[in-house]
């Protein structure tokens, strides 16, 4: 089934456990100021991100299943940019973690952010660049990307 939902996948030569341990470090690739605020790992766990004066958008962890799945409601959104501050309230992010041959594949997706949406173009812009390159990067050498 197709899907306009903004998707990114990456695949890394670490176990689905490596990588689910890093997406559950969110302060180590989701940057920003003031960044990230409360706890990132439990299921039911709700944690802030911040980018000043940009972003804040409030995460539930919904879903959590160790070395395959991670889902967060965005439970409240503020986005200055847009002319709907809340696009994103009530919309889930998603990784799904599989092993692929001798690979581990991170498949990502916004649920809800559409290209009909008018953050579209900025935010999955900033999100592939999150999971392409922070995130991979987390993931593959565990540093955190500046």
């Amino acid at each position: 089934m197709k899907t306009s939902d903004f998707t990114a996948t990456i695949l890394v030569d670490q176990t689905p456990e490596e990588a689910f341990n890093a997406i559950n470090n969110v302060r180590g690739w989701w940057t920003g100021e003031p960044g990230i605020e409360g706890s990132t790992d439990k299921l039911n766990d709700e944690f802030t991100y911040g980018y000043k004066p940009y972003h804040h958008t409030k995460q539930k962890i919904t879903e959590l299943i160790p070395g395959k799945k991670i889902v967060w409601l965005i439970t409240d959104s503020n986005l200055s940019f847009v002319e709907d501050k809340n696009e994103w309230k009530g919309t889930k992010i998603t990784f799904d973690i599989a092993k692929k041959g001798d690979k581990t594949e991170v498949c990502f997706t916004h649920v809800g952010l559409v290209p009909g949406v008018e953050c579209y173009n900025d935010c999955s812009n900033a999100w592939g660049s999150y999971i392409t390159s922070s995130l991979r990067n987390l993931i593959a050498k565990g540093e955190k990307v500046a």
